[in-house]
């Protein structure tokens, strides 16, 4: 691998910095985002097909994912082929053959296709920006922190992988320490490289379908892997126009190959395959454990333990006390919740509240989710629609619950989908059909109530009255995840308690819980969440590789 090429690397790459966001308040950058939109109306409904090897498959499998407009259910983003096991077999077998030439390209060739790539998406940020709006249901803010996020994955894992091939200082030996026979003293070099696994299957989520579908498959490549890569059905169009930026940059055919379907079948076939060497996944906790015991069982011709790099969402929550700055904790409350509609493995769907400033915190939350406004989201609507039909249906269940557990506040059931409509120098509203529910507050939410517990998904946000601090922490505390935290606070104790006793993979201070800079906020979590894979940090790309040491005697 390229650890031992260091000849090769350059020593000129610039120092990482995040993508900036786009300021839509700017004329320029709002007219860009509504011409790509219009632009994007006009390749709606086109066919997609597998690429495998580099080559265009159109299967005779049916059914083809039809990909809707969540927003606006009328309205088809793409139809696209869909994968059987003979595809998903010669994909894996063209991801086993390009490994072979794959491993030996030097590391930093390897990163600068990750360079490229970044360089295209942010060249072409609005279009995919637009895709994600019209695929995903983001409005525009959230669908250019995706576009961003995928931006700041490629450029800080092709950093990563020049600092992962470098040469890693090790001891030296200034004696004979060969116990068993006596030899004269030698000198010795002594390496540490890190080279690639072999073949690895990316699941990525529908929710992320840009920034983690990218930032896993740019880290399984730019180590020496290769992928085959099955992304979510419900956002499968999005991940082609990825795919057709890895064909313009010219990656080999075979590094990464895309095999969208349905279901349990394709994935368990390739978790299972005895060539995966591991699997990556982002997702709910039950299919992640599906895949952790699956890829456990050791198959036929299989010689290695396949690794698994999971991340698989979380129950988090903003614990606030009676010291904090309370307009500052209520607005991280409301953007941690409805940010996306809820649909965030991080959002923090619990609010935890020392009593004495209950009510006060209360009101304010009331009063700035009454403000968010539904609708679609090409029309920049704060609260969008939830993902399909069958995440409406399990929200509204959740709601149905959360009137037996606790108190209803506000919200609690479906909503018309407003859009504009132009109108000469007027602008009006109209309705629009799509998956809309009425962002949705309860509280008298206890511990042990199914809302506390169980990760739901969607724009619903819990109350719970604490009688100290101590006891809002030890309530955050009482899930079976620990992905993000947030604790307001000015009490320099009890933050110092919370960086110990809030058990969570990431925790932020008099901050929201939700949005996770690559390189700023290294994201994973513990228990339920995850592997705590730590996605966006310095560890990250040793998921991907084994380290292998060197020592050779020097005649």
């Amino acid at each position: 691998m390229a650890g031992l090429q260091t000849a090769t690397m350059r020593k000129n790459i610039d120092t990482f910095q995040n993508e900036p966001f786009l300021n839509f308040g700017n004329p320029e950058n709002k007219r860009q985002m509504k011409d790509a939109l219009a632009s994007i109306q006009k390749e709606l409904g086109k066919t997609y097909p597998l690429i495998i090897n580099g080559h265009h498959f159109y299967t005779d499998t049916d059914p083809l994912i039809t990909s809707y407009n969540p927003g606006n259910k009328d309205e088809v983003v793409g139809y696209v082929h869909t994968t059987d096991i003979a595809n998903a077999e010669r994909a894996h077998h063209a991801a086993q053959l390009a490994f072979e030439k794959w491993k030996v390209v030097p590391a930093d060739e390897r990163a600068f296709y990750l360079t490229k790539a970044a360089d295209i998406i942010r060249a072409r940020k609005f279009e995919f920006a637009g895709w994600l709006i019209i695929e995903s249901g983001k409005n525009w803010r959230e669908a250019d922190a995706d576009v961003a996020e995928a931006i700041d994955f490629l450029e800080y894992y092709a950093r990563s992988m020049y600092d992962l091939a470098s040469p890693h200082k090790l001891s030296s030996v200034n004696h004979n320490i060969d116990n068993d026979v006596y030899t004269p003293f030698s000198p010795e070099a002594s390496a540490l490289t890190y080279i690639p696994l072999g073949v690895g299957v990316c699941l990525p989520p529908w929710n992320f379908p840009l920034a983690i579908l990218v930032g896993m498959t740019a880290a399984a490549i730019v180590t020496g892997n290769t992928v085959v890569l099955k992304p979510s059905e419900k956002t499968s169009v999005i991940a082609y126009k990825f795919m057709e930026i890895l064909e313009e940059i010219g990656l080999p055919p075979g590094v990464v190959n895309y095999i969208p379907g349905y279901g349990h079948e394709i994935g368990d076939y390739l978790v299972d395959h005895p060539q995966t060497r591991f699997i990556s996944f982002t997702g709910s906790k039950a299919v992640g454990l599906r895949i952790f015991e699956r890829a456990s069982k050791t198959q036929p011709g299989q010689k290695w333990m396949k690794r698994v790099v999971a991340e698989m969402g979380g129950k988090d929550g903003v614990v606030v006390d009676e010291t904090a700055d309370l307009d500052r904790a209520a607005r991280d409350i409301v953007v941690s919740a409805f940010g996306f509609q809820g649909q965030k493995c991080s959002a923090g769907s619990r609010a935890i509240i020392v009593e004495s400033v209950y009510e006060e915190v209360k009101e304010k939350v009331l009063a700035l989710t009454k403000e968010l406004r539904v609708g679609l989201p090409s029309d920049n609507y704060e609260i969008g629609p939830v993902c399909d039909d069958i995440a409406y249906e399990r929200v509204l269940n959740y709601i149905e619950i959360g009137k037996q557990e606790g108190a209803l506040l506000l919200g609690g059931h479906p909503v018309d989908g407003k859009k504009q409509k132009h109108s000469g120098e007027s602008e009006q509203e109209e309705v629009v059909k799509g998956y809309y529910i009425a962002p949705t507050v309860f509280e008298k939410i206890e511990p042990q109530h199914t809302l506390f517990q169980e990760e739901i998904f969607g724009p619903l946000l819990t109350l719970t009255k604490a009688e100290d601090w101590e006891e809002a922490i030890n309530f955050f505390n009482q899930t079976e995840y620990g992905l993000t935290g947030a604790f307001h606070s000015s009490d320099e104790h009890r933050i110092q308690h919370a960086y110990h006793y809030m058990h969570c993979g990431n925790l932020y201070i008099n901050k929201k819980c939700t949005g996770a800079l690559v390189g700023v906020h290294p994201f994973g979590g513990f228990n339920m969440s995850g592997t705590d894979s730590k996605a966006g940090g310095p560890d990250y790309l040793l998921h991907f590789t084994q380290a292998k040491s060197i020592a050779r005697l020097i005649d």
